[in-house]
């Protein structure tokens, strides 16, 4: 068990746990919750967290945890970490509840109730061994708790009553004086303990989808605040080893939002966005789920704290630039599945092409726009997308798969809103253009959308394909009926065409265990080891060494690696950097070969989209202004 720094019993949480308290109006959201979550007071891996509701009048009422939380598609079942769950009338006594599921608690004689009081354990942990029960929770959602880091999302610490979903919540988060800690969350003052040892910060949420909405991280954080024009970035970064910090990581962020502000154009931004960058070490009790999660103004990212500094650049890029753009897509443009959420009992969309395939078209088409890559690097990513996508099932309606998302035959084709989903935003961004001759597109059209609907106003989930239908053209119509609705595969080469882009060979840069998309290391049988195949040699480092086919692979920079410690020293690869000295010893027939060099940037040529010198200047026009923000 990890060690904290100080043990404390509930009872110091306790607040206005008198009789004198007010009778909550139920049906209103006038009366707080007043909710403490003690820091300090941490037992065997645990927070301790007290729920103060107010006075009811029902004589049962029902408490759960999520079940599912917006932004994942997938079941989370937070109500597996809680422990020692209690309800307490205004003696101290026991009231009677009964756990009807997961999730859920139900408090009887519930007039009498005080409080509620448990512990909450955190997710992180429980990756390791797959998870306490069946599901585990996306790292980017999970929690953490351990010595120096807090990771507070939370809806993994907090649940609401069925009856006051709509009720003000009072937050009080009390930790050691010492650490850092940031949170977007209404902060209203703090107060500071006699010992000066600790430190309670007050927040206020004006409903419980605030508190799940606003995630907090606390500890040995590293923070930097800066304007982008006229929105305040606030990073916090947590570095176990401090390998990486906010510092290193700024200019790559400002570059970035300062082109999504410039691309996004006159939709209105949040004043402030908090990006959550939890960086693992790799060790047991880590986090495995590497991603992000979306909120209205923040993002909580999760990366592997190895990777090289121009490889954690590309993915706080790619990564926190796909969830900014999220206020487009589901935040400001919804249906009614999202905008009346049900945490235990979630509905779901069939517009995940929208709300995760659009927001990752802009999140990629942004850069190229914005000149922060150049074109031959945004058409390797679409080829890439393809590529991805055909391990998928190419033939399934996005629509259907989307409104089915939990179930089986749908959920493994969840990953592919990342890969097809973009394509689709491609299609209709070509699709636009050329039918207005360069003066809309899907970004146009997810603005017009915006000032239709809003945040306040959802959209009917059924209605929408024929809405886009009347507000653009009969093309993307016919577009969406096929390819979106239907389970026609996509011809991409049509839409390529238009911009006049063709298939050829190209040279695209990659990392130093693949090729081409594909694994140029193979772990064979448990007698041969694990050897290069013949992909190595597509790879242009890998072929200037003279390595073979067949290959057996005995050390890794003086390590040997086995099948037990492939993923561990194969994993290390993935961070290898330009310029870093490397060792390795090979097997070859059975005399060993020694490896000692410095790496240079490693190439592989594969099928690609090039750009036809036959087109017609309508095409290369269209191409310009798909791609060119000053053309």
């Amino acid at each position: 068990m990890k060690k904290y720094i100080s043990i404390t019993t509930l009872s110091v949480l306790l607040v206005a746990c008198g009789p004198t308290k007010p009778k909550v109006d139920n049906s209103a959201a006038n009366n707080p919750i007043v909710t403490v979550l003690d820091l300090t007071g941490v037992d065997n891996d645990r927070v301790p967290v007290v729920i103060n509701p107010g006075r009811f009048s029902e004589e049962t009422v029902t408490y759960r945890l999520p079940k599912v939380v917006q932004g994942t598609y997938s079941v989370s079942n937070f109500g597996k970490y809680i422990d020692d769950f209690k309800a307490l009338d205004y003696d101290g006594n026991t009231l009677s509840t009964e756990k009807i599921d997961i999730n859920t608690w139900t408090i009887v004689n519930a007039t009498k109730l005080d409080r509620i009081e448990y512990y909450v354990n955190d997710t992180y942990d429980t990756e390791k061994e797959g998870g306490i029960g069946k599901e585990v929770p996306f790292s980017p959602s999970g929690t953490n708790i351990e010595v120096n880091n807090f990771v507070l999302n939370l809806h993994g610490f907090i649940g609401y009553f069925d009856s006051l979903k709509n009720n003000q919540y009072v937050l009080d988060v009390s930790a050691p004086a010492d650490f850092i800690r940031t949170s977007a969350l209404q902060d209203n003052g703090s107060v500071t303990s006699d010992d000066g040892k600790t430190i309670t910060s007050k927040y206020f949420a004006q409903r419980y989808f605030d508190i799940t909405d606003n995630p907090m991280m606390y500890g040995n954080l590293d923070v930097q605040e800066f304007m982008v024009g006229d929105i305040k970035i606030v990073l916090s970064v947590y570095s176990p080893n401090n390998v990486h910090t906010a510092e290193s990581l700024k200019q790559t962020i400002f570059d970035m939002m300062k082109g999504q502000k410039a691309y996004l154009g006159d939709i209105n931004s949040t004043p402030r966005y908090d990006i959550y960058l939890y960086l693992s070490d790799g060790s047991e009790d880590a986090p495995k789920g590497f991603g992000a999660l979306e909120h209205h103004t923040s993002t909580v990212v999760v990366l592997p704290e190895a990777m090289g500094k121009e490889q954690l650049d590309k993915s706080m890029t790619d990564v926190v630039a796909h969830e900014f753009f999220h206020i487009v897509t589901p935040l400001s443009v919804h249906s009614e599945d999202i905008h009346y959420f049900d945490y235990n009992k979630p509905t779901f969309s069939k517009h995940l092409w929208m709300y995760e395939g659009v927001t990752e078209y802009f999140a990629q088409h942004f850069q190229v726009y914005e000149g922060l890559i150049d074109p031959t690097e945004f058409y390797n990513v679409l080829m890439g997308k393809i590529d991805f996508s055909k391990r998928y099932n190419d033939a399934q309606s996005f629509t259907i798969m989307s409104e089915n998302v939990l179930k089986e035959g749908y959920k493994e084709n969840y990953a592919n809103v990342y890969q097809k989903g973009a394509l689709i935003g491609m299609c209709m961004d070509i699709l636009m253009r050329k039918e207005s001759n360069g003066k809309r597109s899907i970004l146009s059209l997810m603005k017009e959308l915006s000032a239709k609907y809003g945040k306040e106003k959802p959209f009917e989930d059924d209605n929408l394909i024929a809405e886009i239908t009347e507000m653009t053209y009969p093309s993307v119509g016919e577009f969406l009926k096929t390819y979106v609705v239907g389970d026609v595969p996509i011809n991409y080469d049509e839409f390529f065409s238009m911009v006049g882009l063709v298939n050829g060979k190209t040279e695209v840069e990659t990392n130093y265990i693949f090729a081409g998309g594909q694994n140029i290391i193979f772990s064979g049988a448990p007698g041969k080891g694990i050897f290069f195949t013949d992909v190595a040699l597509k790879n242009s480092f890998w072929k200037a060494q003279d390595i073979k086919a067949n290959d057996v692979i005995k050390t890794v920079n003086g390590k040997e690696l086995t099948l037990q410690n492939a993923q561990e020293v194969i994993g290390g690869m993935f961070t290898w950097q330009e310029g870093q000295d490397i060792e390795m010893t090979l097997e070859r027939d059975g005399k060993p070969i020694e490896i000692k060099t410095k790496l240079t940037k490693a190439f592989a040529t594969s099928k690609g989209l090039i750009e036809d010198e036959t087109a017609t200047k309508a095409k290369f026009d269209l191409r310009n202004v798909w791609l060119l923000h000053n053309y």
